[in-house]
C-alpha cells in the first residue's frame, strides 16, 4: 500500500519517507534483471507465460487442472465510472462502510459531523485493507486491517481539513487498527452481526505482549514498560495472513509516520532515521495527545512498533502478541506456508524502495496441539539475494552472520539484511504461495522515484532493469520455486510472471510482457492471492489518472491470471480514486470479499453512497448471479 499525496504537502509520503533516508535510484533487483535480459535476449530470459518455462523445464501444478477455460468469468474492460464494476451474472453489494455501527449502541454514521472519537471507538475501522475469513463453532467471523485515515475527509467538517480538537486526532486514532466481525448469510445475502460476542476492534490503544527474542531487551524499553514486555495499540495495518491453527496475522506497515517530536529540530538516531522516523509526522498530530509518540521524549517507542501482530478472532478478550521473530519492517503480509517437513515457513515483503523480501522458518514443527507460540518465537529469519542467473539464495540473519545479537537483528532488521547483501527490491508488497504448486508469487508495486530529482527524494541516475525506461511506473510480479520443493530450503529459481505496462500507448519495454495487452493491461500490482483452483488474484494500487502512460488503464483494478498459462483477465473495477486491497472467499467459496480503500482521495468519488455523501472505504460481497462458486 502507498500512502497517497496530502494535499497540504508537495511531496507523498512514501517520498517523505525518503527525504529523512534517501535511497539509490536504482535497486539491486534492477541491475539483475538487466544482466539476466543482456544474457537471454530482450524480454526473453526471465519472463515466463507459465511454469518457470524460461528457467529450464515446465513445472506442472500438483493437481491436474485444465489450462483451458479455467476462468469463470469472461474479462471485462477497464471503467472509469464511480462505481463497482464486475462481469456480467456477477453482482457486488456493500458489506460494510468506514464507521458503519458495530454494536446496538452504537451511534450512526453522520455526514456532516463524519463522527467523534467516541462514535468511531464503537464502529467498523477506515480504510479496509488485508482480511481474512475463520470458522469457529459454527461461526464467520472476518478480521480486516484498519490502515489509516484520509485526514481530508475524516477531518472534512473541520477548515482545510485538519484536527481543531484533541478529539478529532483521536477519532483519527480510533480509526486505525483491526476490527473483527461476524458475519452471517440468512439467504438473502452476506451481512454483519450487530451485538455478537466475537465483534471487536483493535486501536493503537489496545494492549498488546512483545513477544519472542527482542522482547525484554533494552531497546524496546519505555519509562511507561520498564520490562519491554508490554506495548499498547498497532496501527497502519496493511497486509494480513492467516495461520493454520486459525489465528490471524496483521502487519505493521507505515508506523513511522505516526511519530514527531515538540521540537522539530530534534535529531533521530541513524537507527530510526533507516524507518522514516523524524521530528515531523504526517500531519496526525498522536503526539500532541498521546506523548509516547514524541521521539524525543521517548525514543524507543517506534522500536516497539513495525511487527506482524497474532491475534485470535475468536476471543475477543484475548491480548494481540507482537512477534519479532518475524523481524521489524514495513511489512506488507505474511504468507504462510506449512513446509513438507511441519515447519512453518512464513513469507513477507518491506514495502519501501530499496528494501527486502523476508522469509521466517520456525524451528519446532506445527501438529495438532503443538505450542504454536514457540512456533512463533524461535526460528530463522532470512532476506533474499536473486541473482542474474535466475537463481537466488535467502540468506540467514543470525548472530554469526551479522555481528549483532538476536534481539537486534529482531528490531533492526533492515540493517541487518544490508550488512549480508540482499538483494533490494522495487516496493515487495504482497506474497502469496501457490497452493497447487511449491512457487510463491511477490508484487513489486512500482519505483516511481527512479530519474526523481534528489530534492522529491530520489536522484538523476537512468533506470536500467526489467523496464529500461525513465521511472518504473508500471510494476511486476516476481515469483520463484524453491529448490526441491522445499520452502526450507537455501536455493531457489525465479523468473517474472508479468510485467506491467500499456501497449496502446508503447512498442518497447513500455508495453509489458507478453501476457499484457490492451484488454487487461494494468499498473502498480500490489494486493495477490490464491484461490483454491490456483488462479492468481492481482489487486491494483496505481495510477488511475487514465491519461498519458496510463490511457486506457482506468481506475484500480482486480484481475486473475492462470500460473500455468500466464493468461490475465480483468474480474473487477473500482470506484473514482481508490484502491482495492484485501480479499478472501466464503467458506463456501460462494461469496468473495474485496476491499475498497480510499475512495476519493483527492476529492472526486462520492462511492458508496453517491450523491453529495461522504466517500467511505467498504468491503464489498461478489456473487454470482446463479449461486456459483465465484472465480
Amino acid at each position: 500500500m502507498e500512502i497517497p499525496v496530502a494535499k497540504d504537502n508537495t511531496v507523498s509520503f512514501d517520498e517523505f519517507d525518503e527525504l529523512i533516508n534517501p535511497r539509490p535510484a536504482e535497486t539491486d533487483f534492477d541491475r539483475v534483471v538487466e544482466q539476466a535480459l543482456s544474457r537471454r535476449g530482450f524480454l526473453g530470459g526471465v519472463l515466463a507465460m507459465g511454469g518457470f518455462a524460461a528457467l529450464g523445464g515446465a513445472v506442472l501444478p500438483k493437481t491436474a487442472a485444465a489450462a483451458s477455460n479455467r476462468f469463470a468469468f469472461e474479462g471485462i474492460a477497464a471503467s472509469t465510472a464511480d462505481d463497482i464494476v464486475v462481469p456480467q451474472g456477477y453482482k457486488a453489494e456493500v458489506l460494510v462502510r468506514w464507521a458503519d455501527p458495530m454494536w446496538s449502541d452504537s451511534v450512526a454514521f453522520d455526514q456532516a459531523s463524519r463522527g467523534t472519537a467516541a462514535s468511531q471507538a464503537r464502529s467498523f475501522g477506515d480504510n479496509t485493507d488485508g482480511m481474512e475469513v475463520f470458522m469457529y463453532d459454527g461461526h464467520v467471523l472476518l478480521a480486516v486491517n484498519n490502515e489509516y485515515t484520509n485526514r481530508e475527509i475524516i477531518w472534512g467538517n473541520r477548515p482545510e481539513g485538519k484536527a481543531e480538537t484533541a478529539d478529532d486526532i483521536e477519532k483519527g486514532m480510533l480509526a486505525h487498527g483491526v476490527t473483527i466481525l461476524e458475519l452471517a448469510n440468512d439467504g438473502s445475502g452476506w451481512k454483519v452481526v450487530i451485538d455478537s460476542p466475537f465483534n471487536r476492534r483493535i486501536t493503537p490503544q489496545t494492549e498488546m505482549q512483545l513477544t519472542g527474542p527482542a522482547a525484554g531487551h533494552d531497546l524496546l524499553k519505555t519509562t511507561a514498560d520498564a520490562t519491554g514486555t508490554v506495548s499498547l495499540g498497532t496501527w497502519n495495518n496493511c497486509g494480513s495472513g492467516k495461520t493454520p491453527w486459525g489465528t490471524y496475522l496483521t502487519c505493521e506497515e507505515n508506523f513511522n509516520g505516526y511519530f514527531s517530536a515538540a521540537d522539530e529540530a530534534h535529531e533521530v538516531s541513524a537507527e530510526l532515521k533507516r524507518y522514516g522516523v523524524s521530528s515531523k509526522d504526517w500531519g496526525y498530530g498522536w503526539a500532541k495527545v498521546d506523548e509516547r509518540f514524541d521521539v524525543s521524549k521517548n525514543p524507543n517507542e517506534p522500536n516497539r512498533a513495525g511487527y506482524v501482530v497474532e491475534i485470535d478472532p475468536t476471543d475477543p478478550n484475548s491480548t494481540p502478541k507482537k512477534r519479532t521473530a518475524l523481524g521489524r519492517f514495513k511489512h506488507e503480509n505474511a504468507e504462510v506456508v506449512i513446509n513438507n517437513d511441519g515447519r512453518v515457513v512464513i513469507y513477507m515483503g518491506d514495502d519501501e524502495r530499496g528494501e527486502f523480501i523476508y522469509r521466517y522458518v520456525s524451528n519446532g514443527v506445527y501438529a495438532a496441539g503443538v505450542d504454536t507460540d514457540e512456533l512463533m518465537n524461535n526460528g530463522t529469519l532470512y532476506a533474499a539475494r536473486f541473482d542474474a542467473s535466475g537463481k537466488g539464495e535467502w540468506l540467514a540473519l543470525t548472530p554469526e552472520t551479522t555481528g549483532m545479537d538476536l534481539a537486534a537483528i529482531c528490531v533492526h532488521t533492515r540493517q541487518a539484511a544490508s550488512k549480508l547483501g540482499a538483494t533490494t527490491m522495487d516496493r515487495p508488497e504482497w506474497v502469496t504461495a501457490n497452493p497447487n504448486s511449491d512457487e510463491v508469487y511477490c508484487a513489486l508495486t512500482n519505483n516511481k522515484n527512479r530519474g526523481v530529482k534528489p530534492n522529491a527524494g530520489g536522484d538523476e541516475t537512468p533506470a536500467e532493469g526489467p523496464n529500461p525506461r525513465e521511472k518504473n511506473n508500471y510494476g511486476q510480479i516476481v515469483r520463484w520455486r524453491p529448490e526441491g520443493g522445499d520452502h526450507a530450503a537455501t536455493a531457489f529459481d525465479w523468473d517474472l510472471f508479468v510485467l506491467a505496462g500499456n501497449p496502446t500507448v508503447h512498442s518497447d519495454a513500455y508495453a509489458g510482457s507478453e501476457n499484457v495487452n490492451d484488454g487487461n493491461m494494468f499498473n502498480s500490482p500490489d494486493g495477490l492471492a490464491f484461490d483454491s483452483n490456483g488462479l492468481l488474484w492481482i489487486q491494483t494500487d496505481g495510477e488511475y489518472s487514465n491519461d498519458g502512460d496510463f490511457a486506457g488503464h482506468g481506475n484500480n483494478q482486480m484481475l486473475a491470471g492462470d500460473p500455468v498459462t500466464g493468461e490475465i483477465r480483468r474480474f473487477l473495477v473500482g470506484p473514482k480514486e481508490a484502491e482495492i486491497t484485501g480479499l478472501c472467499w466464503s467458506p463456501d467459496l460462494r461469496a468473495m470479499f474485496v476491499g475498497v480503500q480510499h475512495p476519493g482521495e483527492d476529492g472526486d468519488s462520492h462511492w458508496p453512497d453517491g450523491g453529495d455523501s461522504v466517500p467511505r472505504s467498504a468491503i464489498i460481497v461478489v456473487t454470482r448471479e446463479d449461486g456459483g462458486l465465484v472465480g
